[in-house]
């Protein structure tokens, strides 16, 4: 555990030295939702109803946009053929950039969240609830993004492959966290479609840092 534990902080330092990738995500998440009031009138039903869907939307991806970079530096530079021979699974290695991807990324949109919320006239009581569904699904997608980043790894027009693989993977933690967002919003109860979130993770968490250290290996 001490290994793993070692190179999660590793990947943090160096997100941290380069604090951009995380600033840049969060202001695309709030530009985009500070958009909609301009493209469908600032009429507070109207954005109330959208809220829920633009919110998952917009921080999905804000969320993607340093995916495309997860592994190309290090496989440039050779530090990922180290990391292979350091005698962690690479699926334990993906797992640890799945990890920091979402404490540098999706932990800072979802810092922003009620400030985006509040752009889109969204509920104060539905508030809570848009935090935690878009942690899970922001947590959901850095899964399947750190898996997707290492099966495009080298090919050519990776960054465009990237979001039509994953884009596709991550529709149902749109459909499910708006769903949460807006039963919590009209006083309904948001459990089972947060549930449902819970067990597209708790799916993800094994699976895809396996599929990634397959593609990393080769196999």
């Amino acid at each position: 555990m001490k290994p793993w534990a070692a190179l999660l902080t590793r990947e943090l330092r160096l997100a941290l030295r380069h604090p951009a990738d995380a600033l840049a995500a969060v202001l695309f998440f709030l530009l985009v939702t500070a958009l909609f009031p301009f493209g469908v009138g600032p009429a507070p039903e109207t954005l109330a109803r959208l809220a829920p869907g633009a919110l998952l939307a917009s921080a999905l991806l804000a969320a993607l946009l340093p995916l495309d970079r997860l592994w190309g530096a290090e496989a440039d530079d050779g530090s990922l053929d180290l990391l292979l021979l350091s005698g962690l699974h690479p699926a334990l290695i993906a797992l640890a950039k799945a990890v920091a991807h979402w404490l540098t990324t999706g932990l800072p949109l979802l810092l922003a969240t009620p400030l985006a919320a509040a752009m889109l006239n969204l509920p104060t009581s539905a508030w809570p609830t848009a935090m935690l569904a878009l942690g899970l699904a922001s947590a959901l997608l850095s899964m399947l993004g750190t898996a997707g980043a290492a099966l495009t790894l080298g090919a050519r027009r990776g960054g465009v492959l990237l979001p039509l693989l994953v884009l596709p993977l991550a529709i149902p933690a749109v459909v499910f966290g708006a769903a949460a967002i807006e039963a919590a919003a009209g006083e309904g109860t948001a459990r089972p479609m947060l549930l449902l979130l819970g067990a597209l993770l708790a799916l993800a968490l094994p699976l895809a840092p396996l599929a990634a250290g397959a593609a990393l290996r080769g196999d």
